[in-house]
């Protein structure tokens, strides 16, 4: 018997009358019966804030630890020097930055995820907030609930995606399925920023043109979207200083984690009108304070918010993916067999990835 501890959000009213909601507390990740039926001991919970949350209280003696990138459990250094008993800690999704992963690599705990469960959600989510900000959509629907009516206030911020220039931060699993989706809007160019070059075959079937250097790669796009995992040399890479780089009019979008983007800088370019949008679902801290500067920014003409709380790595038909990824990790933990490779970020005190930055 092992004791499994889950932080997960809380789903309420929307849990009880849609089952499919998995990663809520209700519904448990669908690992209840499973537990039970095993003999393990699994506390599911949302409270994770402060020394008297639940996240604190039994981190110090669950062997296996289960988040999620939608309600994140922090599991910090100082929470994990406590875990004396922690052996596996899994993220329900896409998505380990919550958790410090050199200390997980000190203390030799393996960290899991559920590699590619929510790719296709989130490419997907990417797309739609893309065409959200160029088409300035949000403004022009509020008007219509507000009883108003004025096509030119709605048009003077709208455009066409086809003819722009859009690129990715990013081209792994869910960079490059954002490139394939946006192919067939006739884009002027597709470009991709990352460490290391697609292949040739699948950079090639996207068209898409790689810039090696990130001022390069801001000043030529149109439309830039965020699509990287945070790390070490992630945090923080949109800022004053690159924004300077970026065109005057673009649109930003950022599903991958909020932090890359410093709130701030971005808050000050679309109100001073240096970039026209930005949008995701993504924040430097979740869920987000009631004062968070990018809940209620806008340009200087009244749109260029985008804004969601984190869900779209969460749609019902992600949350299946991931709930049973889940499971499949802790049944080969608790058996001894060999984890995915593609699920691991790190174990034996290794990293088993370059996608949380170069290591040596």
């Amino acid at each position: 018997m092992v004791k499994i501890l889950a932080i997960l959000y809380s789903g309420g009213v929307h849990a009880q009358e849609e089952s499919r909601l998995l990663g809520t507390i209700e519904n448990k990740l669908g690992l209840a019966d499973w537990a039970k039926q095993n003999g393990h001991e699994l506390i599911v919970s949302d409270s994770k804030e402060g020394a008297d949350s639940d996240f604190q209280k039994h981190i110090v003696d669950a062997e296996i630890l289960i988040t999620t990138p939608f309600h994140p459990g922090y599991a910090t250094k100082e929470v994990l020097a406590k875990a004396k008993k922690l052996k596996l800690a899994v993220t329900a999704g896409v998505g380990s930055d919550h958790i410090d992963l050199n200390a997980a690599n000190e203390h030799k705990i393996t960290v899991a995820e559920v590699s590619g469960s929510n790719v296709v959600s989130v490419a997907e989510h990417v797309l739609m907030t893309i065409l959200i900000l160029v088409r300035n959509y949000t403004p022009s629907h509020e008007q219509i609930v507000r009883g108003d009516w004025n096509v030119a206030q709605n048009a003077r911020a709208a455009f066409d995606l086809e003819g722009k220039v859009v690129g990715t931060i990013g081209a792994g699993r869910i960079g490059y399925r954002v490139l394939e989706r946006l192919k067939p809007f006739d884009c002027k160019e597709l470009l991709y920023f990352d460490y290391q070059a697609l292949p040739d075959e699948p950079a090639k079937k996207v068209g898409a043109r790689r810039v090696e250097k990130l001022e390069d790669f801001l000043s030529q796009c149109d439309v830039i979207t965020v699509n990287c995992p945070l790390h070490e040399q992630t945090q923080g890479l949109i800022n004053r200083e690159t924004l300077k780089h970026v065109k005057k009019g673009a649109w930003i979008v950022n599903t991958a984690r909020g932090a890359i983007c410093d709130a701030d800088a971005i808050k000050e370019a679309l109100e001073s009108g240096h970039i026209a949008g930005y949008g995701g679902d993504v924040w430097n801290h979740q869920p987000a304070p009631k004062d968070h500067p990018w809940r209620d920014m806008r340009s200087p003409i009244g749109g260029g918010n985008a804004m969601v709380a984190h869900y779209s790595g969460t749609t019902i038909d992600a949350q299946i993916r991931y709930a049973n990824g889940t499971k499949e990790i802790i049944e080969n933990y608790l058996a001894g067999k060999p984890q995915n490779p593609a699920n691991l970020i790190v174990e034996n005190g290794q990293y088993a990835t370059k996608a949380y930055g170069q290591r040596k």
